[in-house]
């Protein structure tokens, strides 16, 4: 910006007018820069999107409620079952179709290695969709 001039004359005040030179050279490298990226924005891919379908989604599947307690007792939806037992009825449903959820219920003092030798039955015998269920934390006052 320019304040002044080379004269040293007293008695003239410094101008205080804004140099417009700069901002128009700005602004029109700004158009030019526009007018050779905006033709670049317009081009596309062609892309092959899957269409959407307005079917009706399939009914839920069912869920079983597998409780593992801390005495080690075993819970097929609220129904008594030995290791045994547990591995015919995961072998059952690996075989459904559609497979059915394995909802796993964990006592919290349970030892791991119970939950995490049904969890290689469950595996062993093909079930593929396993859940586990919690309770969320209550905030104490």
């Amino acid at each position: 910006m320019s304040f002044g001039g080379f004269d040293q004359n007293k008695n003239s005040h410094p101008v205080a007018e804004i140099n417009m030179v700069p901002l128009i050279d700005v602004m029109l490298v700004l158009l030019i820069i526009f007018m050779i990226t905006a033709p670049m924005m317009t081009h596309t891919v062609k892309i092959d999107l899957p269409k959407a379908g307005s079917q009706a989604q399939p009914d839920k599947t069912e869920h079983i409620a597998l409780s593992i307690k801390l005495d080690e007792q075993l819970f097929w939806n609220d129904t008594s079952v030995s290791r045994d037992q547990l591995q015919q009825r995961l072998q059952q449903i690996a075989e459904q179709t559609p497979q059915p959820e394995l909802h796993i219920r964990a006592d919290q003092a349970a030892q791991y290695r119970l939950i995490a030798e049904t969890l290689a039955d469950a595996a062993k015998a093909g079930v593929n969709r396993i859940g586990f269920v919690s309770e969320p934390e209550t905030n104490k006052p």
